[in-house]
Formats: structure tokens, C-alpha cells, sequence
């Protein structure tokens, strides 16, 4: 399968220096962003690309999570609201009414050649979590987000695409946002097993893995999680996390050094994946020349993950927009 990596690009048109690229250092996947999308059939036409590129059925990922962080927006596709507002409207009935929406998104994109969606976002939301990600959060006690996570995974993969949890151990508790810094969270090793991770490990049989970007002082004083082999290890072991896990995008402030120093210490940790999402082709190429082909063990996690891309049945989108909306009203009159 090639580096233990995925590659983001420059524009809506794959070039014949990255399509170059590409075939040489052959990713593992690919990642999405807005840069990357105009209308329907071009987005169609880059996905086909970038697999013809490696020559073969790579995963290309996108965050579609609703709200704030959607890349795929009006008028081509839906607008969606941020998962906290929409779990509060729901309600009672917010499992269901997540499962509907995450059935749909699966519907628009499969449409696009994209397979993976980075959700849902399995961090419980506090008072004081960061508003880079409190509304992105799923509800504010782990129950709830369980509840919620659950559906959203089961419904992205009722329509072929495969959900990523995120952002493990735990990004709740961070005051600052690690796209601009490194966030510490000085919270007790017990009280972090008695709330964050505990969305994690009930949802550790899914197939793939996000890491956090944050110093946990209680866990790893010197690394945030992305870089730490001890925390990793908890995820594996504690959480009991088996899925092909990848760090979240190494572009971010919260890690330092060059792109290059920075991914072989996500993979020196334990990480399966390098993340790099910005499309700068030096620092990819800095990127893959700093990291290993991936392991027999990612391999294997990464094929297992693969093969749950299965075909979607048939389904009545029209339907299922009716009851989600019928189900976000019913939330909002209650």
C-alpha cells in the first residue's frame, strides 16, 4: 500500500507534478478540502484521478461533519447543522435523527468517488472546550455522545463510507485551539478515564482512528498524543482501539518542527498514518521521504478497514430528509 501516508493537493485539478508524485511515493490515501471542490462532476473527476495516480481503489477522505466544518456546501450539497445544535433539537430522538443525516451525507458522497468521512467527532464537549470545537461535539456527557457517535458511523457505513473517530484520547478538555498552538490539559488520569475516553473504548471496534494534537500532563508530560508512543499505547491497550489509527493533520501549530521531523515522530509513536492536508508539494515530498512504507500490522488494519467500503443499497433520500426534518422540528417545539 505504499507510505504510511495521506496526501491532500493543491487545486481542483490534479497536475502532472503531483499526479508524478503521487505515482512515485504511492500514499495510502487522500484527503479533500474546500480548495479542492467546485461542482459535482469535477469533484468526480479528481477522485477518479487521484486513484488513477496510484493505480488502484485508494480511500479519499473529506471532513463532511456539518456545520462549521463541512467542505462540501450549497448549492451543490446540503447544509448541514453543527452536530451540538442539532443533538440539542433532537433531542431524545437525536440518535436516529443522526443516523438519518449521516445516511444521506453517505448518499452525496459516494456520489463523488469520496469513501471516508472524518466523523464523528467523538470529543465531549465542556464549558470551557475551545469554540473551534465545542459545536462540532456530539453532546456534553459521554452517554450521549455514545449514543450519537454510533449512529452517525452506523449510517455512514450503511452507505459505503467509512466513519473516522476523532480525536483520540480525548480533545474536550482543551481551552485552546491546536490549529494555532498546543492545548495542555492538566485534568487527573482518572478523571479522563471516567469521561474522555470512555466514548472512545465503547466505540474502539470501529475502523478507523484520529489522534488528538494536545499534552495530556497527567499521561505524557513531554508529547502531545499525536507524537507520544505512551499514549498511543493507551489507546491500543486501555481504550482497546484496533483500527488503522492516523495522526490529526500535521500542518497544525500544535506540533513543531518541519513537516518532515513532525511525521516521523506521528509514525516513531506508533501512529499507522502521517496526516498532511495542505497540498504544498515540497512538504509532501519532505514528508514522504522522512516516513517508512506502511508496517505489515497498519497493512493488515488498513485492509480490514477497506473492506467494510461495501456497496450501499438503494435508498430514498427524499424520505430520509423528510423525517429528519420532521424529527429536528418535533426537537425544536418540545
Amino acid at each position: 500500500m505504499g507510505a504510511a501516508a495521506i496526501f491532500g493537493c493543491e487545486g481542483t485539478v490534479l497536475s502532472a507534478r503531483e499526479r508524478d508524485f503521487f505515482r512515485e511515493a504511492d500514499p495510502w490515501g487522500f484527503i479533500l478540502f474546500s480548495r479542492n471542490i467546485d461542482t459535482p462532476a469535477q469533484v468526480a473527476e479528481l477522485t477518479d484521478a487521484l486513484r488513477g495516480a496510484v493505480g488502484r481503489d485508494a480511500p479519499v477522505l473529506v471532513d463532511q461533519e456539518g456545520g462549521r466544518v463541512q467542505r462540501l456546501r450549497a448549492p451543490h450539497w446540503r447544509e448541514w447543522l453543527p452536530p451540538l445544535e442539532q443533538a440539542e433539537r433532537a433531542g431524545e430522538d437525536a440518535p436516529r435523527s443522526f443516523w438519518l443525516r449521516s445516511r444521506i451525507m453517505a448518499e452525496e458522497l459516494r456520489g463523488l468517488g469520496i469513501d471516508v468521512n472524518c466523523a464523528p467527532t467523538c470529543d465531549v464537549a465542556g464549558l470551557m472546550t475551545h469554540p473551534f470545537l465545542q459545536n462540532r461535539c456530539l453532546g456534553s456527557d459521554p452517554q450521549s455522545v455514545i449514543a450519537n457517535a454510533r449512529a452517525t458511523a452506523e449510517g455512514l457505513l450503511a452507505g459505503g463510507v467509512l466513519p473516522v473517530i476523532k480525536h483520540m484520547p480525548g480533545h474536550g478538555r482543551a481551552i485552546a485551539d491546536s490549529h494555532k498552538g498546543l492545548p495542555v490539559v492538566e485534568a487527573s488520569a482518572e478523571d479522563l478515564r471516567a469521561q474522555d475516553f470512555v466514548p472512545f473504548a465503547a466505540l474502539a471496534d470501529l475502523p478507523l482512528g484520529m489522534t488528538a494534537h494536545i499534552r495530556f500532563t497527567a499521561l505524557d508530560p513531554d508529547h502531545p498524543a499525536t507524537q507520544s508512543p505512551r499514549i498511543v499505547r493507551l489507546i491500543r491497550e486501555e481504550i482497546g482501539f484496533s483500527g488503522l489509527l492516523m495522526s490529526d493533520d500535521i500542518g497544525m501549530e500544535a506540533l513543531s518542527g518541519g513537516p518532515g521531523t513532525r511525521a516521523a515522530a506521528v509514525i516513531g509513536a506508533g501512529c499507522d498514518l502521517v496526516l498532511h492536508c495542505n497540498g504544498e508539494l515540497a512538504e509532501m515530498e519532505e514528508v514522504a521521504l522522512a516516513i517508512p512504507a506502511m508496517s505489515a500490522a497498519a497493512e493488515a488494519r488498513a485492509q480490514a478497514a477497506l473492506d467494510l467500503r461495501s456497496p450501499s443499497e438503494p435508498v430514498d433520500t427524499d424520505a430520509l430528509d423528510a423525517e429528519l426534518e420532521a424529527l429536528l422540528s418535533g426537537g425544536a417545539d418540545g
